[in-house]
C-alpha cells in the first residue's frame, strides 16, 4: 500500500469499517473544507480490514448505514470515525482544534469573581498548567466544556449564559421559529394574536452576535433581540 494513502476507520453497530482516503484531502475535509467525497476516496470499497483486503458485504453495509452507497457511507466514516493521520497532519489538526477551543472559551467564559472576560493567553496558560489535552475528533463545544472543568482548578472561570428575548414580526415568525429553536435552549414562546412571535432563549454569552446575525438573515433585519440577563 502506498504511503500516500491513509485509513479512515469507524467501529459502528458491532462492526469495523475502513476506507482508503487521500490524507491531505481527508484532513482538510474533517477540518470543515468542502471537498467532494469522490476526490477523497482512493478506492470505492469499504473494508473490514484494509491490510487483509477483506471487504464488508453489502448486507452488513445496508444494515449498519441504511444504504450501500459508498459516498454516503464514506461521509459517515469520515465525520464519526478516526483518521490515521501522518504525524505532521495530526499536529496541525490538534493545533487548529486547540485554537478553536481557546477562542470558544474566550468568547463564552467569564471570571465569576470580576464578571469580566478571560483573555485567550490566560486560558492557554491555564490549560498548560492543568495539563489538559485536546481530542481532535470531538466537537469544539464538547472539548471546551471539558477544558473549562479542568482549568477551573487553576483559575476562576465559568461559562456565562445569556437570556435573550426575541420579537419577530408576523410575516417572518413561522420561518424564524425553527431557527430560534436551534439557536439555544428555548425557554418560552408566545404567539401574539397578530402573529408576532416573542420567544426567550438561553445561549452561551459569547454567541449573542451569532444569534443576531442568523435572525437578521431570516427576518431581513426586522427581528428585535434584547438581552434580559447575562450570568
Amino acid at each position: 500500500m502506498s504511503k500516500s494513502y491513509v485509513v479512515a476507520r469507524l467501529e459502528f453497530k458491532g462492526h469495523k469499517f475502513e476506507i482508503l482516503v487521500d490524507p491531505e484531502k481527508a484532513f482538510r475535509y474533517i477540518n470543515g473544507e468542502k471537498i467532494p467525497i469522490q476526490e477523497i476516496l482512493i478506492s470505492e470499497e469499504v473494508y473490514k480490514d484494509v491490510r487483509s483486503g477483506d471487504r464488508v458485504s453489502p448486507e452488513v453495509l445496508k444494515k449498519a448505514f441504511g444504504t450501500t452507497d459508498i459516498f454516503t457511507i464514506a461521509e459517515t466514516i469520515l465525520k464519526k470515525g478516526e483518521l490515521q493521520l501522518t504525524t505532521e497532519q495530526r499536529r496541525k489538526l490538534l493545533e487548529a482544534k486547540r485554537k478553536q477551543v481557546i477562542n470558544f472559551i474566550a468568547r463564552n467564559a467569564i471570571d465569576p469573581q470580576t464578571k469580566l472576560p478571560i483573555p485567550p493567553s490566560r486560558i492557554e496558560a491555564a490549560m498548560a498548567e492543568a495539563k489538559v489535552s485536546i481530542d481532535p475528533y470531538k466537537s469544539v463545544e464538547e472539548e471546551a466544556m471539558k477544558v473549562v472543568k479542568a482549568i477551573s482548578r487553576v483559575i476562576p472561570i465559568k461559562i456565562a449564559r445569556s437570556l435573550l428575548q426575541i420579537r419577530v414580526p408576523p410575516q417572518y415568525a413561522g420561518r424564524a421559529y425553527p431557527v430560534i429553536q436551534k439557536l439555544g435552549e428555548l425557554k418560552s414562546a408566545d404567539w401574539k394574536t397578530d402573529g408576532t412571535l416573542v420567544a426567550e432563549i438561553e445561549i452561551p454569552a459569547g454567541m449573542q452576535q451569532d444569534v443576531i446575525d442568523k435572525l437578521n438573515k431570516v427576518t431581513k433585519g426586522e427581528a428585535e433581540v434584547k438581552v434580559l440577563y447575562t450570568k
